[in-house]
Formats: C-alpha cells, sequence, structure tokens
C-alpha cells in the first residue's frame, strides 16, 4: 500500500498554497519544513540571507522532524526555487533522511527560473530512490493554478 507524505518548505506562503492544492487532490499527510532561525520577510533581506547559505554550503537546523518516515513510500517535495536549486533548509531534509526506495515527487514556485537545477540537486542528495518529473508554478500564477495541479497529478504514474 503507498502512504503519501507532502513535505515543503514555504517562505511567502507561495508554495504552501500549492502543497494545499496536492493534499485536496491526492489526501496525503502534510509536513511544513521549518527552520530554527527564522528567514527575514523582507524580500531583498532574504535574497541575500539564501544566497549566503549556498555559498556557505550551509545547512540550516530545522525546527521539526517527520515522525515515522519509514512509512512514507512516497513524498511530494515542495520548495521555492532559490538560487536556482532548493532552498539550503531543504537540503538538510533530504539529508535528515533515509530516501532509498521512496519515489520522490518534487515541485517550486518561481518567477522565471523553472526547476532550475533542483531535480538534478534531489538526484544527487537521494541517489537510491525514484525522482519524479517536477511541477514548477510562477509565484504570481499561483492562486488559480488548481486546473494546472490537477492536470500535473493526474499524469503521473504513482
Amino acid at each position: 500500500m503507498t502512504k503519501s507524505l507532502i513535505a515543503y518548505f514555504s517562505h511567502s506562503g507561495n508554495t504552501e498554497v500549492i502543497a494545499n492544492m496536492i493534499k485536496e487532490n491526492v489526501g496525503c499527510d502534510l509536513f511544513k519544513i521549518e527552520t530554527v532561525e527564522k528567514y527575514p520577510s523582507n524580500y531583498n533581506d532574504v535574497v541575500n540571507v539564501a544566497r549566503k547559505e549556498q555559498n556557505a554550503d550551509s545547512r540550516p537546523k530545522l525546527a521539526r522532524k517527520v515522525e515515522n518516515m519509514d512509512s512514507y513510500n512516497v513524498i511530494y517535495i515542495g520548495f521555492p526555487n532559490w538560487w536556482g536549486t532548493i532552498p539550503m533548509c531543504v537540503f538538510t531534509f533530504f539529508e535528515s533522511y533515509d530516501f532509498s526506495g521512496k519515489t520522490i515527487i518534487p515541485f517550486c514556485t518561481n518567477e522565471g527560473s523553472g526547476m532550475g537545477r533542483s531535480e538534478h540537486d534531489i538526484k544527487k542528495l537521494c541517489p537510491k530512490s525514484n525522482v519524479l518529473s517536477g511541477l514548477p508554478i510562477r509565484g504570481s500564477s499561483v492562486h488559480g493554478s488548481e486546473k494546472e495541479v490537477s492536470r500535473w497529478l493526474k499524469g503521473m504514474e504513482v
């Protein structure tokens, strides 16, 4: 039996909107990835922090862990595309668990950079898992993207 989890990091709220759309379609558990130290709310400040974290290859501490991660076969992973890939706290998330044998389905919000290199980076982090093609949604188009999300989910072989 397949048991699915939607794990997501959302700074502005856009990725959380998409995570909830997926939950409505799939009906699985939801887990919000949160860091111990909060990111700044100002856009330019968070962009600078994200860039510094990436340059330093840092791993921000997470505020909590997923209970019973071993019980999930399918992980939908959501994030904003920061500097062409997953935020560094999502690197922390991936490095906190064993994803061997799991199916990972990424989705991201962005403002024109699509999935960037995030799928490649996830495959490097989780080489023994099946990483499916992700869904990029423009942050400015999040509200009103229900049909696109639903169509993407229906076209998936999970």
